[in-house]
C-alpha cells in the first residue's frame, strides 16, 4: 500500500495557489518551493501596473522568467545603465552583485517565475506582509515598512540605491 501523505523531501506537484503569498512592499511574491537552505527557492513574483523596484544589489543570483505582461528592467553595461524590456518567454538573468531595477510601465501585471538562493526567500519573508484570500491589491508602504524594509536589507548586507541615484535612472525613490 502506498502512503498518501506528501515527504518534504520526495517529489510532488506544487499547487501555485495554495502556497504562501507576500506583499513585498507592492509586488507579491508566492513560494513555488520554500526558501531551504542550500536548495534554490523557486517563487513566481507578480508586479502591478505602475509599481517599480528601487535600485538595488545583493550577492544573490536570480533568473527571471517572464510569464505574461510586460516589465522594464534596468541592466548595467560598461556604457552605463540601459532599460530592457522583457516579455512572455524572455529569461533575464541578474548575477549575484549586478545593480538592478525593475518598472512596470504598462497597465497590466507582469508576472515571472524567479529562481534564486533561499537567502533571498527569507528575506522577503522578513519583510514581506501575508496576502491571504483574493485579495492582491495593497497600499503604498509606510514608513516603518520602509525602515524595516532597509534595517533588514542592510543586515542581509543587501544594497539600495539613493533617492539621487535611483532619479539618475529614471526611477522615483519609493516603490510605487
Amino acid at each position: 500500500m502506498l502512503d498518501t501523505a506528501v515527504s518534504e523531501h520526495a517529489g510532488h506537484l506544487v499547487d501555485p495557489y495554495n502556497v504562501e503569498t507576500l506583499d513585498v512592499l507592492g509586488p507579491v511574491v508566492q513560494f513555488l518551493t520554500p526558501p531551504r537552505d542550500d536548495e534554490p527557492c523557486v517563487m513566481r513574483g507578480t508586479i502591478p501596473p505602475g509599481v517599480i523596484v528601487p535600485l538595488h544589489s545583493h550577492a544573490d543570483p536570480e533568473t527571471f522568467i517572464q510569464m505574461s505582461g510586460e516589465i522594464e528592467r534596468l541592466s548595467q553595461s560598461p556604457e552605463g545603465f540601459v532599460w530592457v524590456s522583457i516579455r512572455p518567454g524572455d529569461i533575464f538573468h541578474v548575477p549575484g552583485g549586478a545593480k538592478h531595477a525593475f518598472r512596470n510601465l504598462s497597465t497590466g501585471p507582469a508576472v515571472m517565475i524567479l529562481v534564486s538562493t533561499s537567502t533571498i526567500g527569507r528575506f522577503f519573508r522578513e519583510i514581506g506582509k501575508p496576502i491571504t484570500g483574493e485579495s492582491r491589491h495593497s497600499d503604498p508602504p509606510s514608513a516603518d515598512a520602509m525602515q524595516h524594509f532597509l534595517k533588514t536589507a542592510a543586515a542581509y548586507g543587501y544594497w539600495n540605491a539613493t533617492p539621487e541615484e535611483n532619479a539618475s535612472v529614471g526611477l522615483s525613490s519609493t516603490p510605487r
